[in-house]
C-alpha cells in the first residue's frame, strides 16, 4: 500500500494538473495512480491539504490548493498543525524523532515538508506517534532543533 504522505502528494499534483470539480473524479483520477481509497479517506486528505473550491474562467467549481507561490501562508499553516501534533524532539547525530499525539505522524510529516527545510533528507512518518527525520551530512540534530525553533518560537523546549 502506498504512503499517505505520497498519496497527499498526487492530490496535490492532480488538483493543479485538471479541472477536478467533484471527489468523485478526483477519486477516478486517485484510482488510476493506484490509490484506493474511500470517501472519508478522500475528505480528510482534501481537509489536511487545505483544499478548497473556487469558480473558473467557465463558472465551474473546481478544486484549489494554497498555492505554492505563495509559501509563507503554506509554512505558516505548518507552523500551526505542528505546535497542534508534537509532543517532543529528541535528536542523536543527524538524525531526529519527534513523538506525536496518536494519529499525528502525518500532519506533522507534511508540516515538515510545507516548512521546506533544506538540512532535512527525509522523513519516515511512523503508524501512529512517531516520525523519523534524516538530516543532510554535516547536519546535527542540535543545528536542526535550532532552525526549527527559529521557525517555530512556540516550541517549547
Amino acid at each position: 500500500m502506498k504512503q499517505r504522505l505520497t498519496r497527499l502528494k498526487t492530490i496535490r499534483k492532480l488538483i493543479t494538473s485538471y479541472p477536478i470539480e467533484s471527489q468523485e473524479m478526483l477519486q477516478g483520477y486517485l484510482d488510476r495512480e493506484g490509490f484506493f481509497v474511500t470517501q472519508a479517506t478522500l475528505s480528510r486528505d482534501l481537509k489536511m491539504l487545505k483544499v478548497s473550491k473556487v469558480s473558473n474562467a467557465k463558472g465551474d467549481y473546481v478544486y484549489t490548493v494554497p498555492s505554492e507561490d505563495r509559501p509563507h501562508e503554506a509554512e505558516q499553516a505548518g507552523v500551526q498543525d505542528f505546535l497542534r501534533g508534537y509532543i517532543s524532539i529528541d535528536c542523536s547525530g543527524n538524525m531526529a524523532v519527534i513523538k506525536t499525539y496518536s494519529g499525528h505522524t502525518d500532519l506533522i510529516s507534511m508540516a515538515l515538508e510545507n516548512m521546506n527545510f533544506e538540512s532535512i533528507l527525509g522523513i519516515i512518518a511512523g503508524r501512529d506517534n512517531c516520525v523519523f527525520i534524516c538530516l543532510r551530512e554535516g547536519v546535527t540534530g542540535e543545528q536542526f532543533l535550532r532552525e526549527l525553533k527559529d521557525r517555530i518560537p512556540e516550541l517549547e523546549d
